[in-house]
């Protein structure tokens, strides 16, 4: 059984902010841009989340349901090279390591360098170094694979760390709501309480044939994941050649203005991931699977490498009139960029 922590840096923008600005610790800091500009946040610090402020929200927004929030710009460079020294702990432990974003990442510790047996101990104690070496907090879930790590990892925030043993993972699932169940989103979660389900233990009374029959393929992902299953492992991607993120729809989507909306999402999850590396990309993909199973790609390449959500959006939503999806809506969308502008720097970390 493999052992793996889900580790999140706790509203890491803005704690790196309060931690360089000691003026700053206590109070409600926003990272983003202007209100006057139409800004958006980039991240909360838990004294602002406290008014309901979250990250994505328009900063005009934010500052009206917190009006005593500082502003703080942007510094991408700097959270970036911070977020390389909190990986670099990180390879101290274990070489399998499988970034998600600046602030988060997945570690297989089942074989880990120092030995230790118990995976609770490893996330502590990396819990610790990042504490002492850079002073900043760190949530951790440790389970027995990604999909419950992910959870476990939210469970006590700020700082926390949640462990989910094998014999407790029904019980845990049980009240969780459904849209705890990767791939659950908005419209899928209406379509699930159109059913009667509202929580992963009533989507565990479902049949995988019923499953199958009313979300196709992912369907069955449901299943699994709703007894507790993942068998993906943690994946290093040392020679990605690509990143992209899609998703499928339990209801086909025909409505241009929403799928716009997804693919912002994804443009967005695609480029913290590009962000967080480093990487710039030429080239962007728009993938479109029609409701008849149609799969259809389109591809822009541009002058100079991106890594930014507003031009992969920009240009994926583009790529988007290029298909039939007004006429013939969507099943799945998906959003990726490729062609680096630059010998990888994930393969690199192998000769560091």
């Amino acid at each position: 059984m493999r052992k793996i922590l889900h580790i999140d840096l706790d509203a890491f923008f803005a704690s790196v902010e309060q931690r360089d600005n000691p003026e700053l610790r206590g109070k409600s800091v926003l990272v983003g841009g202007k209100p006057s500009e139409r800004g958006v946040v980039a991240a909360a610090s838990y004294e602002a989340r406290r008014f309901g402020v979250h990250s994505a929200m328009p900063m005009k927004t934010a500052v009206r349901m917190c009006p005593e929030a500082v502003i703080v710009p942007s510094r991408i460079d700097h959270y970036r090279e911070i977020s390389r020294e909190i990986r670099a702990i990180f390879f101290q432990y274990t070489d399998l390591v499988e970034p998600v974003a600046y602030d988060e990442c997945y570690l297989d510790v089942t074989q880990n360098k120092h030995s230790i047996p118990y995976a609770t101990e490893v996330a502590k104690a990396i819990k610790a170094d990042i504490c002492s070496q850079l002073s900043l907090t760190a949530s951790a879930g440790v389970a027995g694979n990604k999909f419950l790590a992910k959870i476990a990892s939210d469970m006590d925030k700020p700082n926390g760390l949640f462990v989910i043993k094998p014999h407790q993972v029904e019980a845990f699932l049980e009240n969780l709501p459904v849209k705890k169940i990767w791939g659950v989103g908005p419209v899928t979660e209406k379509r699930l309480h159109e059913m009667d389900i509202e929580t992963i233990g009533q989507l565990r009374e479902i049949s995988l044939e019923v499953l199958s029959r009313e979300f196709g393929k992912v369907g069955g992902d449901f299943y699994h994941l709703a007894r507790g299953v993942d068998d993906r492992p943690v994946d290093p991607c040392d020679d990605r050649k690509s990143i992209s993120r899609e998703t499928t729809f339990a209801a086909d989507l025909f409505a241009v203005e929403q799928m716009k909306v997804e693919i912002q999402q994804l443009s967005e999850n695609v480029a913290q991931f590009l962000e967080s590396e480093g990487l710039k990309g030429r080239t962007v993909t728009l993938k479109v699977r029609y409701p008849n199973l149609t799969i259809r790609t389109r591809s822009q390449t541009l002058l100079a490498g991106i890594n930014d959500k507003a031009t992969i959006a920009r240009t994926a939503i583009d790529l988007l009139a290029k298909t039939q999806a007004q006429s013939l809506g969507v099943r799945l969308l998906g959003v990726g960029v490729s062609h680096w502008d630059e010998e990888n720097p994930l393969q690199l970390r192998l000769f560091e």
